[in-house]
């Protein structure tokens, strides 16, 4: 029990969470830092997950990064990117948080561990990114979409970069901004779906 309450594991939950949601804005970007960081020693790698530290590793997240990141100013790629965007995301959310898990963890709990917290880390940032440029492409008709790119590239390198350096505030951004988006949507739906509501005087009547 007193491993569960460390702060240590606290610092595990918050790298977690915020590397899988910065996959969510980009899938391989934050497995490319992951990875950097670990070959310069900067973060450690439990033994289960060795290969992330290898050079293999970094240049083939490398080579990803930069398919995945050219492939969102591709008007017509961008789109075939979207449909696996949701499933990768959520692999790269649950291989990044199984990687930060303490290597004192249960195998079976690791994984359950990593599957919803960062597997659904992801899946939620994706999700709304998914929301987001489905608006933009309707208003917009594309035209919005490389503005949109360029900003979820630039929320994913800066979230791993802040998870990397201070994860518990990183942490606690997403989960802020989890709320606030959540928040936002419903007033925004329930405004689109009842644009002329009833006042209530007229209503009485």
């Amino acid at each position: 029990m007193e491993h569960w309450l460390s702060l240590d594991t606290l610092i595990e939950l918050m790298l977690g969470i915020s590397l899988s949601a910065a996959a969510g804005f980009r899938v391989f970007v934050p497995l490319l830092m992951l990875s950097a960081a670990s070959v310069l020693g900067h973060v450690p790698i439990p033994d289960d997950f060795q290969w992330v530290e290898s050079d293999q590793a970094l240049v083939l997240f490398a080579i990803a990064s930069a398919i995945e990141v050219g492939g969102y100013y591709i008007p017509w790629f961008d789109h075939i990117l979207e449909l696996g965007a949701l499933p990768l995301a959520m692999l790269a959310g649950t291989l990044i948080t199984a990687s930060a898990a303490p290597d004192t963890m249960n195998p079976l709990a690791q994984w359950i561990f990593a599957l919803l917290v960062g597997g659904g880390a992801a899946g939620i940032t994706r999700g709304g990114n998914w929301i987001i440029r489905i608006l933009l492409t309707a208003t917009s008709a594309g035209l919005a979409n490389p503005v949109l790119a360029t900003i979820e590239l630039g929320l994913a390198i800066a979230l791993t970069l802040l998870a990397l350096t201070v994860p518990v505030l990183a942490g606690i951004l997403v989960i802020v901004g989890w709320i606030v988006f959540v928040r936002q949507t419903r007033r925004f739906l329930g405004r689109w779906l009842n644009p002329n509501p009833v006042p209530p005087s007229d209503a009485a009547t």
